[in-house]
């Protein structure tokens, strides 16, 4: 893609990331009349089809996946309930690529993304921020885009807690986003550290084969009876909006919509599997230990404690807030109209990844008439 001279490539598009919110961005590209490789370039990471699914333990299974709404313009459909989740969606993901030609580089790690005018002497000068283009150097040369739609979510960057005494903790300390399956923790004793939907599968699967489980959560989890519409799905997302808005970092909006109850954990909590402790003061060489004195035994520490959004390559670009997180006006990063994020906080979900997708794009269009081009034509 890049020419002799090392210069960069000049598109219209650069579309971060070939997860859900990615590939909703291409598809409605696409749509919109952008050719691929010409107009827009889609980078990805992953070695495969599949985002973040792909990477997700083998037991896991299509039936038990908590939430997967169809990408635009084709409905997953046939799949198998009993057939691992990565396989599933990764062969969806795969075919949907296939379909719409969206021509997916990969693997392309993207490295940082400045002002075109703070980069390298053959870098075009740019005016005013929101203006002209971007330097965007990866694994595969550099792209000069106007605009960037950046789709990396969350999986590359599992969040480690810090926690008295980790550093002098004798047994194992693995992170859910490594979690292979039940037999590493068969005969073991393990603590689970974390509330959410990956803390209670894994444990569910862990209890039948380890010699003792211990659940612990920061907060009280909360278990959710009854479906899940449309006005509870609102008001979910409403709640990580505000956060974005005041320039926090973004929770999940699996964060503030609860539990699911099942039947599985219904069975659980009445058998004592998830019966929940506060987290412990420290951590010690053989386990944990509470403030009272009160003292779990450990092989295992186990942190189902969630990810951060993927965005330090965009970290030279200057768009977080003093909170920590990036302000936004839908898609846009209010502090940088070429950038946008989807798939991040109120769009960090399955259906709500495809929305921002349409929102990025419906945009960046606008902002494509608006802006001349700065190669002349």
């Amino acid at each position: 893609m890049n020419d002799s001279g090392g210069r960069a490539t000049d598109i219209e598009v650069l579309v971060v990331g070939a997860g859900q919110a990615g590939l909703a961005a291409a598809f409605h590209l696409r749509r919109t009349g952008h050719t691929p490789d010409r107009d827009f370039v889609v980078l990805d990471h992953s070695p495969r089809p599949g985002g973040a699914w792909q990477f997700r333990w083998p037991t896991l299974t299509y039936d038990r996946v908590h939430g997967m709404h169809a990408l635009p313009g084709m409905e997953l459909t046939g799949a198998a309930g009993d057939r691992p989740s990565s396989e599933v969606i990764g062969g969806y993901f795969d075919s949907y690529e296939q379909t719409f030609g969206l021509r997916v580089h990969r693997p392309v790690s993207v490295l940082a993304v400045r002002d075109a005018g703070a980069g390298p002497p053959w870098a075009e000068p740019v005016g005013a921020v929101g203006g002209g283009r971007l330097l965007v150097e990866t694994s595969e040369g550099a792209y000069a885009p106007r605009a960037l739609i950046n789709a990396t979510g969350t999986w590359d960057r599992p969040f480690w807690p810090h926690l008295p005494g980790r550093e002098t903790f004798g047994g194992r300390q693995v992170h859910s986003a490594q979690y292979g399956g039940p037999e590493a923790f068969r005969g073991a004793r393990v603590v689970v550290i974390g509330g959410g939907t990956s803390a209670v599968q894994q444990l569910l699967e862990i209890a039948p084969v380890a010699a003792a489980t211990t659940w612990v959560t920061r907060r009280p989890p909360v278990f959710r009876e009854g479906p899940f519409g449309a006005d509870e799905g609102r008001a979910a997302v409403a709640l990580v909006e505000e956060r974005v808005r005041q320039g926090l970092p973004p929770r999940s909006v699996v964060s503030v919509t609860g539990l699911p109850m099942t039947e599985a954990i219904r069975a659980a909590r009445a058998s004592g599997v998830l019966e929940r402790l506060p987290l412990f003061e420290r951590i010690t060489p053989g386990g944990v230990v509470w403030p009272d004195g009160h003292a779990v035994a450990a092989d295992v520490l186990l942190y189902a404690t969630g990810f951060r959004a993927a965005i330090d390559h965009l970290a030279p670009l200057k768009l977080r807030e003093p909170g920590g997180g990036i302000r936004m006006a839908g898609t846009r990063a209010l502090r940088d109209a070429r950038v946008h994020l989807v798939g991040y906080g109120p769009s960090a979900s399955t259906i709500g990844a495809g929305r921002a997708g349409r929102a990025a794009v419906r945009e960046i269009g606008r902002l494509l008439d608006r802006e001349p081009a700065t190669d002349g034509s």
